[in-house]
């Protein structure tokens, strides 16, 4: 008999998404189940949702503090993914995203909103419709409150919880946790009480058989104050289960050689000439200067994580150098503003796009010749891997999955073959400028640059790899290991 795990998230591509958890969250069972193993995903039918899946039907029902919530069963056959969706249209069915209203602002019931998702995931952990999961992996923290009614169930499923960034964890209070009805003896430290209030975190922290993180990199640094988010000792009592396993991405979907999203399609043996098809038309689609001055491309949000406010910070000095720059993102108000008056007082040499768009973040990766992640913490990332295969040069800050999943250009690593890329130390100007001016010193080499762009676009950043791991990982705990 095959492996059944179920998957519990708050996103999933193509039907909610507002960040980099809906693309594990699609490509992950996708990829186990290419491998033998029987997975399916669990998400609150928000608003427009039911509608994208042709085959949804009604399989049950659950009652989760006295609401009734049902249980719709279908498939995004293209993508390989069976679906169970959570139904209560006052709690999902809303305008703006999964968190927030169209003002941007956060559903002032979300504790109530997640921690009703979790209870009923952990009724579907019972099974549902003939089919029983032998794993649940939950997904941050929104999903990480089900592992409190799991845990104690005689013969329950074994519980996976994946940290996709500890930055976010579900802090609420006291009464939340009394109103949720949450198992009291699990009111303390070693549960879910945190300084008074409570974590949905926690629960999968100190309730889970296995607790992973997005890369080996990023493992380690949760267990320090600097990473950690008050959760480090949490984390460090319970290293031993602590895993760090790389995202995989879509490499169907993320191949330059098939994207029906680019104007010119190329591989590694035209790489020059598509690349620069590619910028001719990303210049005049976005209003920069034509020419062969090199671009630089950050995509991202607008947060601290992620540093775009270093690029500001940075901007003076940027265009000092030889560089046009390309942004595409959303997020902090302010940041936003000030990327805007930057890009209205250099024209030509700065373009904007606030929004999120698929379209031209591969337009952008296909037609860059580098690409700035500034990322103060990453604990995976997926744009320096997208670049990689599309032949552009990522240039990042040494943390967490961009640590892993790009090589440095040092002396050695061009040497024998295997540079990628440029890291970069310190999370500042410094860094941000030290990083952009080597990158652009190795661009200026053409035998380095052709060497770079070719082993980036041979890595194999498929998930298969990364689900060969989880299988493992499934199997060990279901064998009576802990690791």
């Amino acid at each position: 008999m095959s492996l059944k795990v179920l998957h519990a998230a708050s996103e999933c591509q193509p039907l909610a998404k507002t960040g980099g958890l809906a693309d594990v969250v699609a490509a992950l069972p996708a990829a186990l189940t290419a491998v033998g193993v029987e997975a399916r995903v669990c998400l609150p039918a928000y608003r427009g949702v039911k509608q994208q899946i042709s085959d949804l039907a009604w399989v049950g029902g659950v009652n989760v503090l006295g609401q009734d919530f049902g249980v719709l069963e279908g498939s995004l056959p293209e993508r390989g993914l069976k679906l169970w969706l959570i139904d209560c249209p006052h709690l999902y069915e809303r305008p703006g995203d999964p968190y927030h209203d169209m003002h941007g602002r956060p559903w002032h019931d979300n504790p109530w909103r997640f921690g009703c998702f979790a209870q009923a995931v952990a009724q579907l952990a019972r099974g549902c419709n003939g089919w029983k999961p032998d794993v649940v992996h939950l997904h941050d923290w929104q999903a990480a409150l089900a592992a409190a009614w799991i845990e104690p169930l005689p013969g329950r499923p074994r519980l996976v919880f994946t940290i996709h960034n500890l930055a976010y964890q579900g802090l609420y209070s006291r009464d939340e946790f009394n109103a949720l009805q949450v198992p009291g003896y699990l009111w303390h430290m070693h549960g879910v009480e945190f300084w008074g209030g409570f974590s949905f975190m926690k629960a999968g922290i100190n309730l889970c058989d296995a607790i992973t993180t997005v890369s080996p990199t990023y493992a380690r640094e949760i267990l320090t104050p600097e990473f950690g988010h008050s959760l480090d000792g949490a984390l460090r009592d319970r290293r031993s289960l602590l895993h760090g396993i790389v995202n995989g991405i879509d490499a169907e979907a993320w191949n330059p050689a098939t994207d029906l999203l680019l104007g010119s399609t190329y591989g590694n043996r035209n790489v020059v000439s598509g690349k620069n098809a590619n910028k001719a038309a990303l210049k005049e689609e976005l209003g920069l200067a034509p020419g062969e001055e090199p671009l630089l491309i950050f995509i991202g949000r607008f947060a601290e994580q992620k540093g775009a406010d270093l690029i500001l910070a940075a901007r003076g000095p940027l265009l000092e150098l030889p560089l046009q720059l390309a942004v595409l993102g959303t997020g902090d108000r302010q940041l936003e503003r000030q990327f805007g008056e930057w890009a209205e007082a250099q024209p030509g040499r700065v373009a904007l796009r606030l929004r999120y768009d698929e379209g031209l973040a591969h337009r952008m990766t296909a037609a860059a010749d580098l690409q700035l992640m500034p990322s103060r913490f990453e604990p995976c990332g997926l744009n320096q891997m997208y670049a990689q295969r599309y032949g552009t040069i990522p240039v990042v800050r040494r943390t967490g999955g961009l640590a892993d999943t790009v090589t440095d250009a040092t002396a050695e690593s061009l040497a024998d073959g295997s540079a990628t890329g440029v890291h970069f130390q310190h999370a500042d100007v410094g860094g941000v400028l030290h990083g952009v001016r080597r990158g652009l010193e190795l661009l200026a080499d053409k035998t380095l640059r052709a060497r770079l762009r070719r082993t980036g676009m041979a890595r194999d950043f498929s998930w298969t790899r990364s689900a060969r791991q989880y299988e493992q990982l499934y199997t060990s705990l279901l064998n009576g290991g802990h690791t």
